[in-house]
């Protein structure tokens, strides 16, 4: 959750909704805390209005009856009838794989396909062996439809061309309510690091960890790059499980994580956060901006390069009641390939393609935002070490990604991860089930005292100690 300062005020651009919200009610009610007693939610009965080059538009709903009056009105009475089915199978999906994957700790292959087995209608809705394209073309007549609901693959850095078909259960937890989050997302994050502050947690930012060290087998704490160094049976990681994998917090947990991990890498995005004046089109909070062929878009971004004609998602800051006077703040984000060392040149280039695809399509801003105010695949891997710029860890795509994915548990004792590079993956709420999924990890590994040594520092690295009060705690952030 980033933002950068505009004249409007601070904009997001990192996530920018809220979704699964109960994720995060139980985090704060584990605390015996109430969610909105520590921030202020706004419910977007839009979930996102969407634009194709002929000119047409469609808006989806947080009501399913809505959304299906909607796409009636919008392709016909067959499209809704495919819509109402679709919808139908991302639900029971849904619900079917919540428990057994986004829940479970460590999903085992074997366990789901118990569970299928005892369910075996959900066969179909997997659409077992069908990439998340090929499934929704059975689906849907209506090319625009399966344009729309192919980019969900995006949401967790995937390709609809090449994602499996059980993707389409994101849909599902979309459909289920998105809410903005008053004063920006960054807020939820000063929120949780202001209840954290409260129950004694000490927080030192800025700090580079140099090495994660190592005694034995286990865990022994970490070193800091001006020498400094904390010892500890526990240490959490959130950044980049590459990072870990390739050296870069030394060699000592360079084996914590397998290869398969963390590759292939998923995808990274050209992102600009900017406040402007914007003409044209009437946009929602949430907006998406087609291309006219999605395949060109991801062919190119399946060789390593920026699309020629990519798909703009829009995210209107100050929509929500009403359209405000003056500037508003904006952030756009095009698909980009992890890995991509942008040149100046191609930054301009980026300019040229997001702004002037925009003007084609309706909507203006004045002025147009500096090259200053875009973010590159380039920058994000500056940005989070190791990443490549990879926005959602390893790549979903393959039937078996789920599960090879990292967990919390690594090979070495002691060391825990959490994140979107970890299971269950991408998006503020799965990563915030990451953190579940660790913490719960470590209380069961505490409870087994054999697996641990007594240390200078008792406890995680979050927690306060006589050696923690003489400096502060090192924290990283993913």
């Amino acid at each position: 959750m980033r933002t950068a300062p505009s004249v409007a005020g601070p904009v997001d651009i990192g996530p920018t909704v809220l979704t699964m919200r109960p994720v995060f009610e139980d985090l704060f009610a584990d605390l015996g805390e109430c969610l909105t007693d520590h921030v202020t939610l706004q419910r977007d009965p839009i979930l996102a209005r969407h634009w194709w080059r002929d000119g047409s538009s469609l808006d989806l709903h947080d009501d399913v009856a809505a959304s299906a009056d909607a796409i009636q009105s919008f392709a016909g009475s067959r499209a809704r009838r495919d819509f109402l089915k679709f919808s139908d199978s991302a639900k029971r999906l849904f619900e079917a794989f919540d428990e057994p994957i986004m829940q479970s700790e460590k999903p085992e292959l074997g366990g789901l396909t118990a569970h299928v087995l005892r369910n075996p209608g959900l066969i179909p809705a997997m659409a077992p062996g069908l990439t998340l394209s090929q499934n929704l073309k059975l689906r849907f007549k209506d090319a625009r439809l399966q344009q729309l609901f192919g980019r969900y693959a995006t949401y967790v850095g995937g390709s609809p061309y090449a994602s499996p078909a059980v993707l389409g259960l994101i849909w599902h937890s979309e459909a289920q309510g998105v809410w903005s989050v008053e004063g920006g997302m960054h807020a939820l994050a000063a929120a949780m690091h202001d209840l954290a502050v409260a129950k004694g947690v000490a927080f030192a930012f800025g700090q580079r960890v140099n090495r994660i060290t190592c005694q034995g087998d286990q865990v022994s704490g970490i070193e800091l790059a001006d020498g400094r160094q904390y010892a500890a049976d526990i240490v959490v990681f959130n950044g980049d499980p590459k990072a870990l994998r390739t050296g870069r917090l030394g060699d000592d947990v360079a084996a914590s994580i397998p290869k398969s991990g963390t590759e292939p890498r998923s995808l990274s995005a050209f992102v600009w956060g900017f406040a402007a004046e914007p003409g044209g089109v009437d946009l929602a909070h949430h907006n998406v901006f087609f291309c006219c062929d999605p395949e060109v878009e991801f062919g190119d971004l399946a060789k390593g390069r920026m699309p020629r004609d990519a798909t703009l998602y829009v995210c209107a800051q100050d929509r929500g009641a009403g359209r405000p006077n003056g500037p508003e703040r904006f952030e756009i984000i095009m698909n980009g390939p992890p890995g991509h060392q942008t040149t100046d040149e191609e930054r301009e280039t980026c300019r040229t393609r997001t702004f002037e695809t925009l003007q084609m399509m309706g909507l203006t801003f004045s002025p147009t935002p500096p090259i200053s105010a875009l973010t590159t695949p380039l920058d994000f891997d500056r940005a989070f070490p190791a990443s490549d710029g990879s926005l959602y860890g390893r790549s979903p795509h393959g039937m078996a990604a789920t599960f090879q994915r990292p967990t919390a548990r690594t090979a070495i004792p002691g060391l825990y991860l959490t994140g979107g590079g970890a299971h269950p993956g991408a998006g503020a709420p799965m990563a915030c089930l990451s953190g579940k999924h660790a913490a719960a990890a470590i209380m069961r590994d505490l409870a087994s005292t054999s697996m641990f040594r007594r240390t200078v520092t008792p406890g995680g690295m979050s927690t306060g100690s006589a050696t923690m009060a003489t400096a502060p705690s090192p924290s990283s952030a993913s």
